[in-house]
């Protein structure tokens, strides 16, 4: 008997508030996806009611290190914020067609890059690329 290969991808279903004035927010769900391959980025699908979600990828190191100090810079922007339900990850998007704030309970964020760190430690993400990059030639990937 053989054992299960290693999972290669960590998610997290996340409910976020879309921050619409200081008074007011919505609530809504979000999908953080990390993936072995891909070893530097964060996906983040958020569902806003539209036809489907509207998806960020961003680097993980900008939303561990926005977990403690102010991080970002231009389209993401993370930090953390203390408010009346605990401890929040702010976390602002901005593209040409608009901007977005949201706030995450900082618990689930980093319950999630926990395990992203169990799947891929920190410092060691070049060697999942190099592995990836290997694979992808001796397979016969090569497109020169």
């Amino acid at each position: 008997m053989s054992a299960a290969p290693a999972p290669r991808t960590v998610t997290a279903e996340v409910g976020l508030r879309l921050v619409v004035s200081r008074e007011a927010s919505i609530p809504l769900a979000a999908s953080f996806r990390y993936a072995a391959d891909d070893p530097y980025a964060v996906v983040a699908a958020f569902r806003a009611g539209g036809p489907g979600p509207v998806e960020w990828t961003f680097a993980r190191e900008l939303l561990a290190d926005g977990a403690r100090h102010a991080a970002g810079d231009g389209d993401v922007m993370v930090w953390p914020v203390e408010d009346s339900a605990g401890q929040v990850l702010a976390i602002a998007l901005s593209s040409p067609s608009g901007h977005a704030l949201f706030e995450a309970p900082a618990a689930s964020i980093g319950a999630f890059l926990a395990r992203t760190y169990d799947l891929v430690p920190q410092g060691a993400e070049s060697g999942h690329v190099d592995a990836e990059l290997c694979a992808l030639l001796e397979a016969g990937g090569n497109p020169w």
